[in-house]
């Protein structure tokens, strides 16, 4: 009898003991992920290309700055095929602080591939873009949330107004290219290549870009309606390193240029620009061959020898030409939104209820049930 009591007191404290280490399992499993889950405010994204003197000077400063917000935040280095110990210092910063992530590139895809993966990565509400070269300066970034934040805006872009880099080979066609994109593309700031900007989450995650076409993202953020300003912002000389950038990239802006103009406009109705063409070309053809024809028959003049004969099949050859590429462009846009279950919009906020409830958050437009 004694024997059984005591193997039964044996089996309650097993029992027990299971019971209280797997408790003690799930509540550590939970506080990991709450703690995974935890709310970010602010992420910081830094392209970085062989910058390992600068990147020990740089998260020194950014800790220095961020952890006066009193926000959560997380710094995320996007290392896009370093050739020096760049990698290296990123993984003993990622190793000795949770808030910091890399991402590591196999080989150089460029800054744009490299934003476009840390707005990928990022959880923060607000996205802060930067170089890692020290040119750009951490201080400037409470400045940037603060206008963000309370005045209502969706990107604030800095402006290296006192910019310290040569004059000929980068400030001067800096400049016209400022004043060029301006023009075209209706969104007017001084410093469109200024990498120091802040978006919101939902805006700049919504944006497609490729190629060199991150100095375009506040134009391109104007199709989604976002509410954009500038600021100045501080600039320092470059103190380690050498910039990667020279006076050749002039000519892919251009070339961009044209591709944003494209897409700010016609990006969901290309047969307005390609067919419009291809029917006054068409028209023009048509007008030449048909006065040719009226001669044939009215004078008998000899019109094969004609330049004017070649020139009107020339325009109406290219005028058919165009309005069958813009059809074709249309089915291909609607392929590609229906493909990928994608729409022509973006909504801000849906409101249905009595109360003004906001029930979905995060897009452009409005709707109010009456």
């Amino acid at each position: 009898m004694g024997r059984k009591v005591k193997k039964e007191a044996k089996e309650t404290r097993e029992t027990t003991k299971k019971r209280t280490t797997r408790k003690e399992t799930t509540k550590a499993k939970q506080q990991a992920q709450e703690k995974q889950e935890k709310k970010v405010d602010v992420s910081i994204v830094i392209p970085i290309y062989n910058e390992e003197e600068n990147l020990p000077i740089l998260y020194e400063k950014l800790k220095e700055v961020l952890d006066k917000l009193g926000k959560e935040y997380e710094i995320i280095f996007v290392n896009d095929g370093s050739t020096d110990k760049s990698w290296e210092i990123i993984k003993e910063f990622a190793e000795k602080d949770p808030r910091v992530v890399g991402v590591n590139f196999r080989k150089n895809f460029g800054q744009t591939a490299a934003m476009s993966a840390g707005f990928e990565t990022a959880k923060g509400e607000i996205i802060i873009t930067m170089d890692g070269d020290l040119q750009n300066d951490p201080e400037d970034i409470p400045q940037l949330l603060k206008v963000l934040e309370e005045q209502g805006y969706d990107i604030v872009s800095g402006w290296r107004k006192d910019r310290k880099d040569d004059f000929l080979s980068r400030t001067l066609p800096s400049k016209i290219a400022n004043w060029l994109i301006s023009k075209v593309t209706g969104v007017h700031l001084h410093d469109y290549g200024c990498s120091l900007k802040a978006y919101r989450s939902e805006v700049a995650k919504n944006l497609d870009f490729y190629g060199e076409m991150h100095r375009f993202l506040p134009a391109l953020s104007k199709s989604i309606g976002a509410k954009i300003t500038e600021i100045v912002v501080k600039h320092h000389p470059r103190r380690f390193g050498k910039s990667k950038y020279g006076i050749s990239r002039t000519f892919k802006v251009l070339l961009d240029l044209i591709l944003v103009k494209f897409l700010l406009d016609y990006r969901t109705k290309p047969l307005r620009i390609l067919g419009g063409w291809g029917a006054v070309l068409l028209g023009i053809g048509l007008v030449i061959l048909l006065y040719l024809i009226g001669l044939k028959l009215f004078t008998g003049a000899d019109i094969g020898n004609r330049p004017l004969l070649i020139f009107g099949v020339l325009f109406v050859l290219s005028g058919i030409q165009l309005i069958s590429t813009g059809i074709v462009a249309e089915l291909i846009t609607r392929t590609y939104y229906e493909a990928q279950g994608k729409r022509p919009y973006i909504i801000k906020e849906i409101i249905r209820d009595q109360n003004l409830k906001v029930v979905n958050r995060g897009l452009v437009g409005q709707e109010k049930d009456s």
